[in-house]
């Protein structure tokens, strides 16, 4: 035993060498120690070697076990170690790793052959072990084979899953099987007798020290929680593929709309001001989801070594930030053209009061502000973006937490119904039997439907089921709500560049334009800017022989964008 010494900071090789040829259990704790080098415990025969509060302890070289036999104890808790050595894992039975916070990665599965029982920091690690068995087990397993019917009905009763254990309980590991049939010395007064069935060499190695129908199995704590459960980031293998074409379509449509509107020779108009504040937020959002697929890719099948280095990680909170901002400034853009749409319609004929770019920018510029301190605050305390592998902020768990993602979620459906009303009295506005065209009037229909739909499909399901969680009533698990996230929370990130840009003749026009300039398309590009001018000249002499347009003959002009 040593231990409360300070001042030494490093085990050298050979430091144990010599001692005696009986087990050892090596009590080093709360020392100095900052590093252990290598063949630190040569020649040494090790039951169990305790490090526990070495506070400063960081480094185990890769062979400090080697010439050593065990040890089948190990006790790193409270330590600063980043990894474990590659070398002398194989005899360890028990792994106590408790508050070893920079201990984030584990090594190779196979190097714990052995392994019955480990207490762990991170709930991702006993993953790790979910579907492992000491070589023993599988060894045990196949000469059940060839056992008694009553020992394999026992043996239907065991599970391939691991065990989890309550952290409360002091029992031992293997009292309970230790009183359920114990091999007794004498052969005869077993209740399973072995060497009758099989030859003295056909187990060697295997220690028969409790019930044979008892395989041993292997527990791990703490247990993964329902935040965290033992599966990559993504879960599902569609949710894979899906997400990668999601954004993929979500950046090379937003972009290509950001390149056009920016690129554009005409003049920066309101609609086209807001247009490209909306590509932004799309944009944020489509890279949100490259991040998550990358992530997913790169840590698939083995999610439980980088879940802690990746949600505790700047990646996780930039990921985060990214979303929350995307999702908000997109919701807030498009309460905004939606409001513009209706006062441009409702003061048609009132040029005065028509929106400018000097009234649009500081709209935009109280949504960005607004949009970068809700994305900030997960940041700073309020909810966390670590709390889940797919970055979002769910933490609950205080009343102000619970007050931000209320707020978040209230927000959004206020400013769905604020759309869906917007779009009724549009709709209502231009509906004039004298003077619309039946077919024109089902084509705005039509469009406002859409968008409507495409809002609604978007923000309801992730609402209802984000205010019961709110609440503290989950309706749906978190891997059922990747679901929600790949196929319904980035759908109006992928729509909008559609609907409110690439699908109208201005945007296609100005495309063709910025084509023509790379010298491509300038036949098709030189049509668009002739029937461009003919239709403002069109409009120009109109304008000069009407005294004074209907209102609603003046809307359907202005919302020509729903028909093109």
């Amino acid at each position: 035993e040593l231990c409360d010494n300070l001042r030494m900071t490093t085990i050298p090789q050979n430091a144990f060498q010599g001692m005696n040829n009986e087990s050892l259990t090596l009590k080093l704790y709360k020392n100095g120690f900052e590093d252990i080098h290598s063949h630190a415990f040569n020649g040494t025969k090790l039951n169990q070697l305790i490090l526990k509060d070495n506070k400063n302890l960081r480094w185990i070289h890769n062979d400090a076990l080697r010439g050593a036999t065990g040890p089948d104890v190990l006790d790193i808790s409270s330590t600063a170690l980043e990894s474990l050595p590659s070398y002398g894992l194989e005899a360890i039975q028990v792994l106590n790793a408790t508050s070893s916070y920079s201990l984030k990665r584990l090594p190779p599965l196979d190097k714990f052959s052995s392994l019955l029982e480990a207490v762990l920091t991170y709930p991702s690690h006993c993953c790790a072990f979910r579907n492992l068995r000491t070589e023993k087990q599988n060894s045990l397993l196949s000469i059940f084979d060839n056992f008694s019917k009553e020992c394999e009905s026992t043996m239907r009763k065991t599970t391939n899953e691991p065990f989890y254990r309550d952290d409360s309980s002091n029992t031992s590991l293997w009292s309970a099987e230790k009183s359920l049939y114990p091999f007794a010395m004498d052969e005869e007064t077993s209740p399973y007798s072995y060497s009758a069935i099989f030859d003295d060499g056909e187990t060697p190695g295997f220690d028969f020290e409790y019930d044979f129908c008892q395989p041993k199995i292997l527990t791990c704590t703490p247990e993964p929680d329902a935040f965290n459960p033992c599966e990559d980031i993504l879960g599902y293998s569609f949710l894979r593929v899906l997400i990668w074409f999601i954004n993929i379509l979500a950046i090379t449509g937003n972009f290509t709309v950001l390149l056009v509107l920016t690129t554009s020779h005409y003049k920066l108009t309101v609609p086209r001001f807001l247009m490209c504040n909306l590509s932004f937020a799309d944009f944020c959002m489509g890279l949100y989801l490259l991040l998550i697929a990358s992530v997913d890719t790169q840590t698939s099948g083995q999610y439980y070594n980088h879940a802690i280095d990746w949600q505790t990680g700047g990646g996780c909170g930039t990921a985060g930030f990214f979303t929350v901002f995307a999702s908000e400034l997109s919701v807030y853009t498009l309460t905004v053209i939606t409001l513009e749409r209706w006062h441009t319609i409702t003061y048609a004929m009132q040029l005065d009061r028509k929106l400018r770019l000097r009234h649009a920018v500081p709209i935009m510029l109280a949504g960005w502000v607004f949009s970068i301190l809700i994305a900030v605050l997960p940041l700073l305390g309020v909810s966390s973006y670590m709390k889940v592998s797919i970055c979002l902020p769910m933490d609950i768990e205080t009343g102000l937490s619970q007050a931000y993602i209320l707020l978040i979620l209230v927000l959004n459906v206020v400013a769905f119904v604020v759309i869906c009303a917007c779009y009724i009295k549009i709709y209502i506005a231009v509906q004039n039997p004298e003077l619309v065209a039946a077919n024109k009037d089902t084509k705005v229909a039509k469009r406002m439907a859409i968008l409507i739909f495409t809002d609604f499909t978007c923000m309801a399901p992730i609402s209802f089921f984000a205010i019961s969680a709110a609440f503290k009533v989950p309706l749906i698990t978190v891997t059922n709500s990747k679901i929600l996230l790949v196929l319904f929370y980035p759908l109006n990130s992928c729509a909008n560049p559609f609907l409110y840009a690439i699908f109208t003749k201005a945007f296609r026009r100005d495309f063709f334009l910025l084509l023509s300039k790379l010298g491509c398309c300038k036949s098709r590009a030189e049509l668009y800017r002739m029937n461009y001018f003919s239709a403002y000249n069109s409009n120009c002499k109109n304008g000069g022989s009407a005294a004074a347009p209907s209102k609603a003959s003046r809307a359907l002009l202005l919302l020509s964008a729903f028909e093109k």
